[in-house]
């Protein structure tokens, strides 16, 4: 039994334009939304559903594999009763540090005559913020 293709002849493969206006949104530093890509390729004349636009930006990197659960909300059925996150997982991206944060220190620590001294003034800068 031979398949027989989808796409009409001389049809719009939808896929490789919503592709297409994806990667000119990122090169052009826009984020890629699906409402947006829908509006550009309804202009060209390409019908495409958000949803399909949303499972092939995820398909590219675009978009979590998985839904983020929002903070503060608690979840039905007791969640503080379930096991806790391993500490990797429970500590906020805030507390990471990256290697912006790492050279804007030593040039702090620089301006301010060393680690020890630059140390000294985050501990008293920390008690005032207390």
């Amino acid at each position: 039994m031979a398949k027989t293709s989808s796409k009409k002849s001389g049809g719009v493969n939808k896929s490789a334009e919503i592709r297409k206006v994806a990667a000119a949104m990122k090169s052009k530093g826009v984020k890629p939304r699906p409402s947006v890509i829908v509006a550009e390729l309804k202009a060209k004349g390409v019908a495409v559903a958000p949803a399909q636009v949303s499972t092939i930006l995820k398909k590219m990197g675009f978009r979590p594999l998985h839904k983020r659960k929002k903070r503060g909300a608690p979840a039905a059925g007791g969640a503080s009763a379930k096991v806790a996150k391993s500490p990797s997982k429970a500590a906020p991206k805030s507390s990471s540090i990256s290697v912006d944060d790492l050279i804007a220190a030593k040039k702090m620590a620089g301006s301010l005559g060393g680690t020890e001294k630059a140390l000294a003034a985050l501990s008293a800068l920390k008690r005032f913020e207390e």
